[in-house]
């Protein structure tokens, strides 16, 4: 089985009464989206995405607002159409799929979260969960019982026989996510899922997730607008402008080498004190011993992953090099130097 969940290759989203035309002046590269909306009343929704989710991951997509995160994740399920470009999902050809093959993809493969919850508030929360497998004809003594098992993962135990409209934003908000996963999906779409919520809320939220994801092992596309959100949540993240993909990387790719101004503007405020790690930090061993001479043979270690708060702790008093470890092998020194570098974002030391 391929490492890959989700291919989206060259996808292209134009609305407008001439789509086609468009994308063909789009695809020459000489027209921006303020000037296509202009002079040919379109707006380009993305704009040549190309992406591939790993297996298992949590890749977030995040943009300001019109930036077309929200346009591309809705093409994985095909609630849009792409005016070019394929989607493929565990092999399957999305866009290739007549109407019944779409019902039974979108009932069984993929489930969507969405940012209002869109629960059905005189129905109570194990009717809410129970819902697609109510779509799939499944009989009611089974589906209450997944959904009883689905309320104690979400921990609403207790609130199975409340109504929807009696919970708060943040539990109807659980509902909405146990309700996706009570379909036993491969892939999770989740739309701005707690953009909604109070911050204290928002945050207790990520980290159930968090746990959730790892516990469930579910492919996730997850939409935010939040910077923090994403380093949070994310394995990976695509930053989108104008409907189009900037970069794509780990939190900690994209805050130590944004690929232009715009990435840098929107990582400027994030701490690298938790994101950056030992590997991205270090010197690698053979270029270390070409330069210094071969290494002691009491330096203190750490794994690779130790983060950059950490590094700078065990710096402050003791300025000695640092072993960095993986696999229990030595792959890289980190120096006071190296330390300092990073902290002031990649500027040179003298």
């Amino acid at each position: 089985m391929s490492d890959t969940a989700i291919e989206i290759a060259n996808v292209w989203k134009i609305f407008g009464a001439n789509p086609l035309h468009v994308l063909n002046v789009a695809r020459g590269g000489a027209f921006t989206k303020q000037a296509l909306l202009e002079q040919h009343d379109a707006v380009v929704g993305v704009a040549d995405v190309s992406l591939a989710v790993k297996r298992g991951e949590i890749f977030c997509v995040m943009g300001l607002s019109g930036s077309g995160k929200s346009t591309l994740v809705r093409h994985i399920n095909r609630l849009l159409e792409p005016t070019a470009g394929s989607v493929i999902v565990d092999g399957v050809d999305v866009m290739s799929l007549e109407p019944p093959a779409l019902q039974t993809f979108r009932n069984h493969k993929v489930a969507m979260v969405f940012q209002n919850f869109g629960l059905l508030p005189h129905w109570s929360v194990l009717d809410n969960i129970a819902m697609p497998l109510e779509i799939r004809a499944i009989n009611k003594n089974e589906r209450m019982r997944i959904a009883a098992k689905i309320v104690s993962l979400v921990e609403l135990d207790g609130w199975g026989n409340k109504f929807a409209h009696e919970l708060s934003g943040g539990m109807q908000q659980r509902v909405g996510l146990a309700r996706a996963l009570a379909a036993d999906p491969d892939v999770l779409l989740m739309d701005e899922p707690f953009s909604a919520l109070d911050p204290l809320i928002r945050r207790q939220l990520q980290d159930e997730f968090i746990k959730l994801s790892a516990k469930m092992n579910k492919t996730t596309v997850f939409i935010t607008h939040d910077l923090d959100e994403a380093v949070r949540v994310g394995d990976r993240i695509a930053i989108m402008r104008d409907g189009a993909v900037v970069q794509i990387g780990t939190a900690e790719d994209i805050v130590m080498h944004p690929a232009d101004d715009y990435v840098a503007d929107f990582v400027a405020g994030i701490s690298r004190l938790k994101i950056v790690k030992a590997n991205a930090v270090m010197t690698p061993v053979a270029q270390f011993v070409h330069t210094h001479g071969p290494l002691g043979g009491d330096l203190r270690q750490v794994p690779e992953s130790e983060s950059l708060s950490s590094l700078i702790n065990m710096a402050i008093g003791d300025e000695s090099p640092i072993a960095v470890t993986r696999a229990e092998q030595t792959v890289g020194i980190v120096t006071s130097r190296d330390i300092l570098r990073t902290v002031i974002e990649g500027a040179d030391v003298a």
